[in-house]
């Protein structure tokens, strides 16, 4: 098995992502080629928690434009991780 760091390579923090971990949902940006089971296996070992679902998505990499050069940000995909109802709040930011 891989390194669940290079499953899981950063965490998705948004206005819409903050409201879901309201609802136990958190969502990182994970390694294009890993599938559900191994983003659960790694997010239940980093972050000592229980996963009940794992929801992924496909993100297409947006067009951009720097005066007449054009080209495009890189793919990538994002997981959204619910756990359970007795698994404690995964912390994402540090409190100092």
């Amino acid at each position: 098995m891989r390194d669940p760091r290079d499953i899981i390579i950063k965490p998705l923090v948004t206005e819409k992502s903050t409201a879901l971990m309201e609802d136990n949902k958190y969502s990182f940006v994970v390694a294009k080629e890993a599938n559900k089971i191994e983003i659960k296996k790694a997010v239940e070992e980093i972050f000592k928690v229980r996963v009940k679902a794992v929801n992924t998505i496909r993100m297409k990499g947006k067009k951009k434009r720097l005066g007449r050069y054009e080209g495009f940000r890189p793919d990538w995909k994002k997981a959204i991780v619910t756990l359970s109802e007795d698994s404690k709040p995964i912390e994402l930011f540090e409190s100092r």
